[in-house]
């Protein structure tokens, strides 16, 4: 589990909007105009109606993130999730620039295409988070986004919303001290707090439960 310094998160998280522009090498001219009123949401999958809620504070840029996603995630989606057992939520969680982007080319997809990008930025995380030059990360970020359907302008538009990119940053920083997040991965299940684990970890308190 990575752990999470309050201080330092709020100031990285605040110099990622400050730097975008620079990074990705675009004109003030191709942002959109947006306001302070920017309200950003979460994105599930599952039955709403699902007796066990899961929530999954996560990182694009966490290494075990990935692993969880890898060794972890799919196996809840495929017998819990997709059977209607399991409503899951991710929330996001920011360490560096480059994890906002990445959230940021996720949310650009909506929610139709959310998730599929997601799978896609963890999968392929070791390729595009390893890279030094940001330029190279924003390129490899618009590749996943390509194989998911989404065109470069839309997602230069997504880029440059910096209030949409203020407004995630807020929501994030509000989420993870509201509920007492410390590290990512951390997961909540119908609300009790829990860190990294295994599937089998994992499936044993939702058959608890849904045994209630």
């Amino acid at each position: 589990m990575i752990k999470l310094n309050r201080r330092a998160m709020i100031a990285l998280a605040a110099a990622a909007t400050a730097a975008m522009t620079p990074a990705l090498a675009q004109e003030a001219t191709t942002a959109t105009t947006t306001t302070a009123a920017t309200e950003v949401g979460d994105f599930s999958l599952g039955s709403p109606d699902a007796k066990v809620k899961i929530v999954e504070y996560a990182s694009f840029t966490c290494p075990h993130c990935a692993q969880f996603h890898a060794t972890v995630f799919k196996d809840l989606k495929k017998d819990y999730i997709d059977t209607g057992k399991v409503h899951f939520t991710m929330r996001e969680v920011y360490f560096d620039r480059y994890g906002l982007w990445a959230a940021i080319v996720a949310r650009c997809g909506g929610e139709m295409r959310y998730f599929g990008i997601h799978e896609m930025l963890f999968d392929q995380q070791q390729e595009w988070a390893a890279a030094e030059d940001p330029a190279q990360v924003v390129a490899s970020l618009k590749t996943i986004g390509r194989a998911a359907g989404l065109d470069d302008a839309a997602m230069d538009v997504c880029l440059n919303d910096t209030a949409n990119a203020e407004a995630m940053i807020k929501r994030f920083q509000t989420n993870f001290e509201a509920d007492g997040v410390e590290g990512t991965p951390t997961i909540f299940i119908n609300g009790a707090k829990h860190s990294n684990m295994t599937y089998d970890e994992l499936k044993a308190i939702i058959d608890a439960e849904l045994a209630k």
